[in-house]
């Protein structure tokens, strides 16, 4: 019996679970810290939120030492059965779930209560490696692409039914798993292009977006073809184009504060003068008529979608991160808090329990979505700094333990946590400085939660077990 405990733990990766052990126990301090009232101090007083965290975490070792004792084929071999068990706790959550916050996404089981979304995160992982390792798997396929799609977004579509859209946007950071696995790069420069779309028109007239898109499909050509001829006769047509309507406007006295039709007008003659100046590379023509097409177009529709897709509380909180709208005591209140607390903590920070902002709740969520505001105005610049860094440590140690990986399956699954974990520190750290919308994202490890700390735990060790058999070929 002992001999196989040490054949099941000696290749553990020790650093991973290292820097997992002092998030969870920093995590633990900082709800321990952003809760903490005098007349309750004992640490496992189990009616405040840090006696429940503290049971949770003791809860979430026993699921570990579980997930370390089952065979890693386990993790391969029934990965479609996790992912469409957990598709069906979704759709039940939809009609048998209690509503929270506006969403209805939480199961209550006596005195435990859990969000399935949490859960899903994993079994999405495990079925998206499970995929994406099949023998001769291309990436550029039209039917793998839908597949994956399906895959990857059918979960998501489920929790936005539970009106839980920031649950739901966690999905689209499996697109740096599918740049490691072979998707363009051209892909996610699209993608950053049309968040820069969307904030221009929001913030800008439809002249300058229109404008900026008419100039970067030119300045674009230039830097792929690197001809200055070129370049020069397509910036001259659009220029006679311009010109020319510009005329039309005066002579048919039309309203000539409209230059949207100035630039529409424009934008319809730049595929001919693409094609033409460009006629010996006609793909890379009708490749960047498709893009500026696609920009013009999705210009268009951002107000629909900002005004009609978007709920009202999150439009308003991107106008308000984006200083179209100034509402410090409405819907930008936390976030103002927030930027409050981080910033009194200085350098070294107010000391642990210290935090005036903390301690008289100015900040609402401090435990959960706003923990980090606690760590910013306890422990200042240096602490955060430590904090991520750590984070940062972890990140990159799951990235390089998914390189060493033999079995595809196993390095997939490892892309896949890393990217789940970056999207996490970015998002909920960006909401608690003004830099990102409050869209509800939990800092993993240190939010108040117990579905949030168990679900990333399984996510994590299921990864640390596959890795513990990294010279072994599963998928």
């Amino acid at each position: 019996m002992q001999r196989k405990a040490i054949n099941i733990f000696k290749n553990l990766d020790y650093i991973s679970i290292l820097l997992y052990l002092a998030l969870v126990f920093m995590g633990w301090l900082n709800i321990y810290a952003a809760v903490y009232n005098d007349e309750y101090n004992s640490i496992i007083d189990i009616s405040q939120k840090y006696g429940k965290q503290l049971m949770w975490i003791f809860i979430t070792f026993g699921f570990i030492a579980a997930i370390l004792l089952i065979d890693s084929k386990v993790y391969s071999l029934g990965s479609y059965f996790i992912y469409g068990l957990m598709m069906l706790v979704l759709v039940s959550v939809l009609f048998l779930g209690k509503e929270v916050n506006g969403a209805r996404s939480w199961f209550q089981l006596g005195f435990i209560k859990f969000q399935p979304a949490e859960f899903a995160k994993f079994a999405t992982c495990l079925a998206m490696a499970k995929f994406m390792s099949r023998f001769n798997f291309k990436m550029m396929t039209f039917k793998n692409l839908i597949l994956l799609g399906i895959i990857c977004f059918t979960p998501a579509a489920l929790i936005i039914l539970q009106n839980d859209t920031g649950s739901a946007l966690v999905y689209t950071s499996f697109v740096l798993v599918f740049y490691r696995q072979g998707l363009p790069g051209i892909i996610l420069g699209l993608m950053f292009i049309a968040v820069a779309i969307f904030i221009l028109t929001l913030i800008t007239s439809s002249l300058i977006t229109l404008s900026i898109i008419l100039l970067g499909g030119v300045l674009g050509y230039y830097i792929v073809n690197k001809n200055k001829k070129e370049c020069f006769f397509s910036i001259i047509f659009i220029s006679i184009i311009f010109s020319l309507t510009k005329l039309c406007f005066y002579l048919f006295d039309i309203d000539k504060s409209d230059y949207k039709i100035l630039l529409y007008s424009a934008l319809f003659f730049l595929p001919f003068a693409l094609i033409y100046s460009f006629k010996k590379r006609i793909k890379y023509a009708l490749i960047s008529i498709v893009i500026i097409s696609g920009a013009i177009g999705f210009n268009s529709s951002v107000h629909y979608i900002f005004e009609n897709v978007l709920e009202k509380h999150q439009s308003q909180r991107i106008k308000i991160m984006l200083g179209i709208e100034s509402d410090p005591y409405g819907k930008g209140y936390n976030v103002n808090q927030s930027k409050i607390a981080i910033g009194s903590g200085g350098l070294t920070g107010k000391g642990f329990l210290k935090g005036t902002q903390t301690k008289y709740d100015f900040v609402p969520e401090q435990s959960t979505d706003f923990i980090f505001c606690t760590i910013g105005e306890e422990w200042g610049f240096g602490g955060s700094f430590v904090v991520i860094s750590i984070f940062l440590t972890l990140i990159l140690r799951l990235i390089f333990l998914a390189e060493r990986q033999r079995s595809r399956f196993s390095r997939i699954y490892g892309y896949g946590v890393a990217s789940i974990f970056i999207f996490h520190l970015a998002i909920n750290i960006g909401m608690t400085i003004g830099l990102a919308p409050v869209i509800g994202i939990p800092l993993p490890f240190f939010s108040y939660g117990g579905s949030s700390l168990l679900s990333f735990s399984i996510l994590l060790f299921i990864f640390i077990k596959l890795d513990s058999n990294r010279l072994e070929l599963f998928g």
